[in-house]
């Protein structure tokens, strides 16, 4: 039987033929955005102490860095020859307890340009190389300071633009995802051994895993994965934003209200029908929420192609969003409504509808009664109104409340554990069909071998998205080099030891052993 060897192609990282799989290259990157008084630059790999020391002098004399203890500043100065660059300070980590897991120096000097572009050459020419974008957070993953979702978590961090998606990535980061799939996964593993236990003893006739107990695993983990992949609509709209369409006839005041809503002048706004021909998009953060404002071509019949293709992408918007704005001019609302109700409300079926009379200071208290008795018919559950004046800015505010309320977005705190990545999403989605399968099996007593192939593949997904894989059983490897199984992001690649050669097989392509 072979043995098996799971990487990824993220960890062989082979940019060159002959490069090592894990590179021992010492980095450099300057880690602080321009223009701030103060700028750092991170080094990190076996030499970054030594080639630190190279360029930079203690102001104590005698004092070498090479002997100082970890988590400790050195105040001193960073040297070009005979030549004084800048007074600095030197953060000093050791391994494996640096964010990279490997020995690692800040270098925290004065903001400017210059002396950062100074200190980085001085180190490269002293051995350092410039650090590929992610290559700290990749050196962290394959040190095992984190695994493969906390390394994701640390962009969507960084990305971070509203209280939420600030929560999020921490919750992640920290590893309270990691921990519950983790924990799942060696149930799992437990479970999956007792019967592939009964297997090796199978003319013993013995049960080593109790089917009762595995059928209330399964329920449990079938809840849990559930939950994660039904939290994945709530952590999108989270991440990239609830997206609000608004729609209506031309010169209605759509544009008006989208720069209202961004406080800038976004869109241009005229009395001309047809001004708007094609959607612009913007986001602003209302109460912590990133909402993804769309605004749209004013629809109405045109024999204008231009005009037509934007209406055609108007009704696509309409589709994707899950907050409409449907603007509508108070002076003539009883004719919009009756001519666009057809074309609009068949189509925002479970949406949030908010009907926005505009031009709300040019009528009188009674025909907003009368506006108001027009909308008897339309879903109460799912439908919102109110009258507003975006030229005047009156009652905006209030609507921005109507959008809060209406994103039904529960407030996230940093234990909360809601999926916002599509790999993680599809991972899960396709580690709750194989429990599902698992439930099935045990439901119609199907034999160990094939129940063990269900619980590992889901198994499988779960640690896919961590990054970690189990050693496979014989009957899944094979599937495994058959290519049945393996759907992932960062090409997963088996490395097969045949007792005589090593061979890199893509999983995943066509290709069959």
């Amino acid at each position: 039987m072979s043995n098996l060897i799971f990487f990824t192609q993220k960890q062989l990282s082979l940019h060159h033929p002959k490069r090592n799989i894990m590179n021992q290259d010492t980095i450099c990157a300057i880690a602080t955005a321009q223009g701030g008084a103060i700028g750092s630059i991170r080094v990190s790999g076996p030499e970054a102490i030594s080639i630190t020391s190279h360029i930079f002098q203690p102001a104590k004399p005698g004092k070498l860095l090479s002997e100082q203890k970890p988590y400790t500043l050195t105040f001193g100065r960073i040297y070009n020859g005979e030549e004084v660059i800048d007074e600095v300070l030197v953060s000093l980590f050791r391994a494996p307890h640096s964010y990279t897991g490997e020995d690692s120096t800040e270098i925290t000097c004065h903001g400017s340009a210059y002396i950062l572009q100074q200190v980085m050459q001085l180190l490269i020419k002293n051995g350092c190389r410039m650090a590929q974008p992610g290559e700290y957070t990749q050196r962290a993953f394959l040190n095992g300071k984190m695994d493969l979702s906390q390394a994701e978590a640390v962009a969507d961090l960084i990305a971070s633009s509203s209280a939420a998606t600030h929560r999020l990535a921490m919750s992640q980061m920290r590893g309270g995802f990691s921990k519950e799939l983790t924990d799942l996964r060696n149930k799992l593993l437990n479970f999956t051994s007792m019967i592939e236990l009964e297997l090796d003893f199978s003319e013993e006739d013995v049960e080593f895993a109790d089917r009762s107990a595995l059928r209330k695993l399964a329920d449990e983990i079938e809840q849990v994965i559930s939950r994660l992949v039904h939290s994945f609509n709530v952590g999108n709209a989270i991440k990239n934003g609830v997206p609000v369409a608004i729609i209506g006839e031309t010169n209605a005041g759509k544009s008006t209200l989208l720069n209202v809503l961004l406080n800038e002048d976004k869109a241009i706004v005229s009395d001309i029908h047809g001004t708007t021909r094609d959607v612009i998009e913007d986001t602003i953060n209302i109460g912590g929420i990133t909402f993804r404002f769309i605004d749209t071509a004013g629809i109405r019949e045109t024999n204008d192609t231009i005009e037509s293709l934007g209406i055609e992408r108007t009704f696509q918007k309409l589709d994707q969003a899950e907050i409409v704005l449907w603007m509508i001019d108070s002076s003539d609302a009883s004719a919009q409504i009756k001519q666009l109700s057809e074309k609009i409300i068949p189509r925002c079926e479970e949406k949030q509808l908010i009907v926005v009379f505009n031009k709300a200071d040019l009528i009188e208290e009674k025909q907003k009664k009368e506006l108001s008795a027009l909308l008897k018919d339309f879903s109460k559950e799912y439908t919102k109104s109110i009258f507003i004046s975006a030229k005047e800015r009156r009652q905006t505010d209030e609507l921005q409340k109507m959008l809060i309320n209406a994103a039904h977005l529960p407030t996230v705190t940093q234990n909360d554990i809601i999926v916002t990545n599509v790999r993680h999403y599809e991972a899960l989605s396709k580690a709750l069909d194989a429990i599902h399968r698992v439930q099935n099996g045990l439901d119609t007593h199907i034999s160990g071998d094939f129940l063990s192939q269900d619980i590992r593949e889901c198994i499988f997904f779960i640690s896919d998205i961590l990054s970690i894989h189990p050693v496979l059983s014989f009957s899944f490897r094979l599937q495994l080099m058959q290519g049945r199984f393996l759907r992932t992001s960062w090409s997963v690649l088996l490395l097969q030891w045949s007792g005589q050669s090593l061979e890199v097989l893509p999983l995943g392509s066509h290709h069959h052993q």
